[in-house]
């Protein structure tokens, strides 16, 4: 199921249900059939998305590290696509719906 979020100062911002719903939970709300992350819960969101996005980033590197691609007994392999990637259209629109004073919201 596709999840679509709404902000008057941004573009709308549509992802698969499991990624909203984990997106969502981090910045402490829950995925239901509709929800608002109101204007003034939006620093807090932010900060708790941007806290992750900097965990993810760095469990990554630490990942990498463990790895040696191309060496005798290492196969080649394809890194996951990290949190910052799947998460920027969300941030992107949270400091848009802030710096507009805005909230967002979401619907399936």
């Amino acid at each position: 199921m596709l999840i679509t979020f709404k902000c008057r100062a941004a573009p709308d911002v549509v992802m698969l249900e499991n990624l909203a719903q984990y997106l969502v939970g981090i910045v402490g709300k829950q995925l239901g059939a509709r929800g608002v992350i109101s204007h003034d819960e939006l620093p807090k969101a932010i900060s708790k998305l941007e806290a992750a996005i900097v965990t993810d980033k760095r469990e990554i590197a630490e990942h990498e590290g463990h790895f040696h691609e191309g060496e005798d007994g290492h196969e080649p392999h394809e890194l996951p696509i990290g949190l910052a990637q799947r998460a920027f259209p969300f941030l992107d629109m949270l400091r848009a719906a802030q710096r507009e004073n805005a909230d967002v919201l979401w619907g399936v």
